[in-house]
């Protein structure tokens, strides 16, 4: 079995982690309401989706 000659420093370990991050979001507007939704979502405030009424949302 392989075994490390060395132990791997720090900042070689967290140069190789470095990129293993969280993504955020993409937020677009909504088309029919104007406010924020993901992207390929039910927008949360008015319940469209690709021009249909999809989801009711009661306020």
């Amino acid at each position: 079995m392989a075994v490390p000659k060395r132990k791997k420093s720090k900042m070689r370990k967290n140069q190789r982690k470095g990129h293993i991050k969280a993504e955020v979001a993409q937020v677009q507007a909504c088309p029919s309401c104007g406010a924020s939704q993901q992207a390929h979502r039910v927008c949360p405030s008015c319940g469209m989706y690709r021009g249909r009424k999809v989801l009711t949302v009661s306020e």
